[in-house]
């Protein structure tokens, strides 16, 4: 899918199609910083567990 089309990580989650974000329609969509919630919430364990193995790896 093309990188400027956003796809819903719920809906497509199961499926062979990423279905489209439905944006401002969506319950989990953030306005204020264009993304969706799932997404946040990913990207933040993310950062969370990258800094938790920098740490192990420093000690």
């Amino acid at each position: 899918m093309a990188k400027d089309i956003p796809y819903c990580p719920l809906m497509s989650a199961g499926s062979d199609i990423d279905k489209v974000c439905t944006l401002e329609s969506c319950a989990w969509y953030v306005p204020s910083v264009r993304k969706c919630a799932m997404y946040m919430l990913a990207y933040n364990a993310l950062l969370e567990t990258n800094a938790r193995q920098r740490a192990q790896q420093h000690r």
